[in-house]
């Protein structure tokens, strides 16, 4: 099943998206946000960030519609805490997106395969995690394709089709290019500033954070180096099924979107 859903993915990558003349796009920088709204309602960004992620095939929120959530996780590091957010995953059935880099493929290749045998998706997160319209057309592509043969040669997997850009830092230039490498862009619509390791405050802050910006179609950042997060893991799970929702997968949405596309 998954290898059919990535064969689709580059299907519609290359067949339906609008491919990108290297002479039409602009390298202007953006730095991607959104903005929560309150009462779990659906967060809303920058029109012209709409605009390009949907020239370019990229999303950044599912259907709002829809009690469904989408767990995804930034790995520039170890800290100590991602085998504990795994076990919960694995014991919870919930599957995730990793976004690693190379630091990450060279310094944890069983980590990798352990979310690859589990059945989640490794997602692209570059090699050196540079501002990507910062770099020249030839070195962007290779922070991409590096990442993505070490993850072939650790997993003997080829099924790396998102991309998630460092810092959230994007250009029109960079989706183009990134379509034209076979990515898929994944930005985020529920996120908060978690990544600070020395300034943790505990599970339940982590659990009160995600918890009052939570909303139907959420794509979540969660950064896996905080323990607090991987403190509150399990409880968000439990009680976000109790309020109804449901976790897919990146795929799930993307297979829905092309299928809708058919129709």
């Amino acid at each position: 099943m998954k290898k059919f859903i990535y064969l689709l993915l580059i299907a519609f990558t290359f067949f339906v998206l609008p491919q990108a003349n290297a002479e039409a796009y602009s390298n202007k920088e953006y730095n991607w946000s959104f903005n929560p709204k309150p009462n779990n309602e659906p967060a809303t960004t920058e029109a012209i960030y709409e605009e390009l992620l949907s020239k370019y095939g990229g999303f950044w929120i599912g259907d709002t519609e829809k009690k469904e959530l989408y767990l995804t996780f930034d790995n520039g590091y170890e800290n100590g805490y991602t085998p504990k957010i795994l076990d919960v995953l694995k014991e919870k059935k919930v599957p995730a997106a990793f976004f690693v880099t190379g630091h990450y493929l060279l310094d944890q290749p069983e980590l990798i395969k352990r979310m690859a045998d589990e059945g989640h998706i490794v997602g692209n997160h570059s090699w050196h995690h540079p501002s990507l319209p910062a770099v020249d057309d030839a070195r962007l592509k290779r922070e991409l394709e590096k990442v993505k043969v070490k993850y072939e040669e650790l997993t003997g997997k080829n099924d790396m089709v998102y991309l998630r850009p460092p810092r959230g830092v994007f250009s029109e230039r960079s989706l183009a290019l990134s379509q034209q490498q076979g990515y898929v862009n994944v930005f985020w619509s529920l996120a908060y500033k978690d990544w600070e390791v020395d300034n943790q405050k505990g599970w339940k802050y982590a659990y009160d954070q995600i918890m009052k910006r939570v909303h139907p179609g959420a794509i979540m950042l969660i950064h896996s180096v905080s323990s607090d997060n991987a403190e509150a893991l399990d409880k968000v799970i439990d009680n976000l099924r109790k309020q109804g929702y449901e976790f897919k997968s990146l795929d799930d949405y993307m297979l829905q979107q092309q299928l809708d596309g058919l129709e």
